[in-house]
C-alpha cells in the first residue's frame, strides 16, 4: 500500500524501520515542526523527520493538521493509509477521510485501558502486571476506535516506563506491519472496543514526579519508575530539588520516618509510610547523577536529616 508515517519521538522510529522493510510504499512522513532544544535553543528536527531526511523521504511540519496547504499535500500524495504512532496532534475529520483506510494507530496500551498520552507511564504507576500495545482506526474521540490486534507484555518488577516503552515500540512495530499487511489484503478486521475497562491516561506532570514519602514503600517504587525517564522523579534536600533514579523496596528495613534518610556504610536508605527504599542514583541540581552512596558522602548527610 502507498503509505504516509505520522509519528515524531523516537519511540516511533522501530515502527518506521519496520515499514520500510515492509515492502509498502513510504510517501512522505508527518511529524511535528522542528522544536528548540539544547542550550543553544536551536531548532532540531523531531526523530522521526531526522530519519526521513536519512531516508530521502518527505517530510511534512504543519502545525497544525487541520492546515489547508497540510491537506491539500495529502491529498495530492493519495495514500491508501497512514499509521501513526505517537504524532502528538490531534488529527481532524477532514484528515481522517482523505486515505481510503483512513489512520490507523499504533497504542502503547490493551486498549480500552489507559487511554491518553501516558498510558505505559500510568500502567506502571498503577502496578499493572500485563500490558501490552493496540492497533486500532483512529476517529475523533481519545483513542476511543476499533482494534484491529493487540501484542501484550508482563510488566516486570523493576521495569521502568523507558524499559518498557522500548520493548513495546518493537513488538507494536511488528503488530502494526501485520495489520497493514491485512489491511491491504482485505482481511482485517477491527472490533469495536468494549465498554467496560476503560481508563485514561493524561500525561503526567513534574508535579506528578515529585516523590510522596508518605505514601507506602511499593507506591514510592512505581511511582519513581514510572516518572523514569520522563518527566524525571524528583524530591527536595535542605530546599534544593534533587532527582532520584530508581529505588529498591527494603523488606524488614530499619524504622524510618516518612523521608528520613540513614547512610549506611554501603547503602542510603529513605522512610516511607512502611519500610524503607534503597536509593539508586541520585542528582543534585548542576551535578551529574552518582550513586546514592557518594551523593550522601559528599554532602556529608546528617543523622535525622530528611527528604522532602
Amino acid at each position: 500500500m502507498r503509505l504516509i508515517f505520522a509519528g515524531t519521538p523516537a519511540v516511533a522510529v522501530p515502527a518506521l524501520d519496520a515499514l520500510a522493510a515492509s515492502g509498502h510504499e513510504l510517501l512522505a512522513v508527518v511529524t511535528r515542526p522542528d522544536a528548540p532544544a539544547g542550550r543553544g535553543r536551536g531548532l532540531v528536527r523531531s526523530p522521526v523527520g531526522a530519519w526521513a531526511d536519512a531516508h530521502g523521504v518527505e517530510v511534512l511540519t504543519p502545525a497544525r493538521p487541520r492546515e489547508p496547504e497540510f491537506l491539500d499535500r495529502l491529498r495530492e500524495l493519495a495514500p491508501d493509509c497512514v499509521p501513526v504512532v505517537a504524532y502528538g496532534a490531534l488529527v481532524p475529520p477532514v484528515a481522517l477521510e482523505i486515505p481510503r483506510h483512513g489512520w490507523i494507530n499504533l497504542h502503547f496500551s490493551l486498549l480500552p485501558a489507559w487511554r491518553g498520552a501516558a498510558p505505559v507511564q500510568h500502567a506502571v504507576l498503577h502496578g499493572d502486571e500485563l500490558t501490552g500495545a493496540s492497533v486500532f482506526q483512529l476517529e475523533e474521540g481519545l483513542d476511543t476506535g476499533p482494534v484491529f490486534g493487540t501484542v501484550t507484555d508482563e510488566i516486570r518488577p523493576t521495569d521502568t516506563s523507558g524499559d518498557l516503552l522500548e520493548r513495546l515500540a518493537h513488538s507494536g512495530a511488528g503488530l502494526l506491519v501485520a495489520v497493514l499487511d491485512a489491511i491491504g489484503a482485505g482481511i482485517a478486521r477491527a472490533e469495536p472496543q468494549p465498554a467496560d475497562g476503560v481508563s485514561l491516561a493524561p500525561k503526567l506532570t513534574v508535579e506528578d514526579a515529585r516523590v510522596r514519602w508518605s505514601d507506602p514503600a511499593f507506591a514510592v517504587d512505581r511511582r519513581i519508575r514510572a516518572c523514569t525517564p520522563a518527566p524525571g522523579p524528583w524530591t527536595t534536600f535542605r530546599g534544593d530539588r534533587v532527582k532520584l533514579g530508581p529505588v529498591t523496596v527494603v523488606p524488614d528495613g530499619p524504622e524510618l520516618k516518612p523521608g528520613e534518610l540513614l547512610v549506611e556504610k554501603s547503602r542510603v536508605l529513605a522512610g516511607t509510610a512502611t519500610g524503607p527504599v534503597r536509593l539508586g542514583e541520585v542528582r543534585a541540581a548542576g551535578k551529574k547523577a552518582m550513586p546514592a552512596t557518594d551523593w550522601a558522602r559528599g554532602t556529608r548527610v546528617a543523622a535525622g536529616e530528611e527528604l522532602a
